[in-house]
């Protein structure tokens, strides 16, 4: 049967900083992703598709059927006469339609960045256009694109960072005895209890979300490890769970999971950082990111006044 191919067209990715382009350089070797390889003849990156066994066209007499058909190129429409560029070089993988190379930005900009164009799906790309021959070199822009370009599988970073996005994690919200609010004062010496108020999906975990681009999907896992409250009086407590809520019931009681003693009076600002683990695992790869987010809130602590007559 005559082989059939088909060339990967690419994209390739530039450095951004604080939103402003920057000419950069770099040499553009010949890259093939897996799943492909080199022409024997031209170096280009080529996938072979072999078509079901069967008869052949008799009106084809066919050349060997070791060949490859190239039915695309990587070809710069910008410069004149137009011309073939690499399909990919240490900057990324080049795409035609933007005529430059472009990679996914990591982590991805926020939904709310003009540079979704409203979209949530896709991904943004940060595209460098080459100016001139030679080393790559040129200006940065970023684009929304809908598949990667030039059939490179997405990098599985960047859709485990949006499937984080829909999770709209946060910190928690502070439950804490005495309670914040004017004229409550707790007393120095008795216990402060400290926990999460209702905590959720959004707040403790676990939630689990999706996010796909190109057919390539990745699945991330997001879950509260503990929460470091630092109490203003130099102490710093650990908790694992997410507390216990304070009931009158518990009277001068402990908290059995999440609580500490003041010992001087005065007015204390509370942080009560979460620390959280997504895991991740998509596109033949794994892996872990680390977050944490905090609320704060004042409390005030007090002496005790006996009174005698």
């Amino acid at each position: 049967m005559l082989k059939r191919s088909a060339i990967i067209a690419a994209a390739v990715v530039a450095v951004l900083l604080g939103g402003t382009a920057r000419v950069w350089a770099a040499d553009p070797p010949i890259s093939c992703p897996p799943g492909t390889e080199p022409s024997p003849r031209t170096g280009e990156c080529i996938i072979i598709v072999t078509p079901p066994d069967g008869p052949g066209d008799p009106d084809d007499p066919g050349d060997g059927g070791d060949e490859p058909v190239v039915v695309q190129k990587c070809i710069n429409s910008l410069i004149t006469p137009a011309a073939e560029v690499p399909c990919s070089s240490d900057a990324g993988w080049w795409s035609n339609s933007q005529n430059a190379y472009c990679k996914a930005r990591v982590p991805q900009p926020p939904f709310s960045d003009p540079a979704w164009e409203g979209h949530t799906n896709g991904q943004i790309y940060e595209c460098l256009r080459p100016v001139g021959v030679g080393p790559v070199s040129g200006v940065v822009f970023w684009v929304w694109l809908a598949t990667p370009p030039g059939g490179a599988p997405p990098d599985p970073r960047v859709l485990a960072q949006q499937a984080i996005a829909r999770m709209n994690l946060r910190a928690i919200n502070i439950g804490i005895v005495p309670e914040p609010q004017a004229g409550s004062i707790g007393l120095i010496g008795m216990p402060t209890w400290m926990w999460a108020q209702n905590p959720g999906a959004t707040t403790w975990g676990p939630q689990t979300e999706s996010a796909s681009a190109g057919g390539f999907t990745v699945t991330a896992t997001a879950k509260a490890q503990r929460t470091v409250w630092t109490m203003g009086d130099g102490s710093t407590v650990t908790c694992t769970g997410p507390g216990t809520p304070y009931a009158a019931s518990y009277g001068k009681q402990s908290s059995p999971t999440c609580g500490h003693t003041y010992t001087r009076q005065g007015t204390y600002t509370v942080r009560a950082t979460t620390y959280w683990v997504v895991t991740w695992a998509g596109i033949g790869q794994t892996g872990t990111i680390p977050l944490n987010f905090t609320d704060t809130t004042t409390i005030t602590m007090g002496e005790a006044q006996v009174l005698s007559n």
